[in-house]
């Protein structure tokens, strides 16, 4: 029995993931106290939907998909709950698995995770790494659990800030460009709709070059960019407004807020 406490975005991503992949309903519970949002998910997946401490207490495995602030109040609930030979999963940005460690039975073992938002169309990227009572077999169960929306990589936990940089708080990067290029190309005479679906589809477009060719980002950019033409003009305007450098500092900030976080 797998539970999943929190039934936010991330949570509900997760539930209708496992659905989809072929678990049963009746190997899920969610944890939800809200009665409206209990009602609907049950209805949507027919699975069981009960308190926090009822869920921890059916499960084998237990996801706490909440907020990092949320965090310590969730495991004081459920924690008397737990016992030795469960696996915690944490899906909070920045709560290190010393932190969860600390605040459950001893004997449970612990893995923490960062995933991102893409899992809600099956292409999300989850980082791993387990704690001191984490075996192999227990990361397997992990990413058996994740691979259900999306890619899984296992990481030395020490890089876990780093990855909540770069692909967790990535899709917000993405979206933020795509946003900007749109805006660009209304101001460019374009209509909305037009310019959308150009963006959009440039995005997807590359994006599968990149993955499907495995050739480096900088050789597909040169190919692209002719001497003194378009190309290398809007790159040279990039360049003059240190694009590059912002990226860098936007990802060394969101690499300290997640140390913070776990702090």
């Amino acid at each position: 029995m797998t539970a999943i406490i929190g039934a936010g975005v991330m949570g509900e991503t997760l539930l209708s993931g496992l659905v989809r992949a072929g678990r049963r309903p009746d190997e899920l519970v969610v944890g939800e106290k809200r009665p409206e949002r209990a009602e609907e998910l049950t209805a949507r997946y027919g699975v069981a939907v009960v308190d926090n401490v009822d869920a921890a207490r059916r499960a084998d495995t237990v996801a706490l998909v909440v907020k990092p602030q949320d965090m310590a109040a969730v495991l004081e609930q459920v924690a008397p709950e737990l016992r030795p030979g469960q696996l915690v999963v944490s899906l909070a940005a920045g709560i290190t698995t010393a932190y969860v460690e600390e605040r459950v039975p001893a004997g449970v073992a612990v893995v923490r995770v960062m995933p991102n938002t893409p899992a809600l169309v099956d292409q999300g990227m989850h980082a791993v790494s387990g704690g001191r009572h984490a075996t192999a077999e227990h990361l397997d169960e992990v990413e058996a659990l994740l691979s259900a929306t999306g890619k899984v990589v296992r990481i030395p936990e020490a890089q876990q800030d780093a990855v909540t940089a770069i692909s967790g708080s990535g899709p917000a990067y993405v979206f933020f460009v795509v946003e900007s290029m749109i805006e660009a190309g209304v101001h460019l005479g374009l209509p909305r709709a037009t310019a959308t679906e150009l963006v959009v589809q440039t995005l997807v477009g590359s994006a599968a070059m990149l993955r499907e060719t495995g050739t480096h980002p900088t050789v597909l950019r040169e190919q692209v960019t002719s001497p003194a033409g378009t190309t290398a003009a809007a790159l040279r305007e990039l360049e003059i407004h240190k694009v590059r450098a912002a990226f860098l500092a936007a990802m060394e900030a969101a690499r300290d807020r997640s140390r913070a976080l776990g702090a």
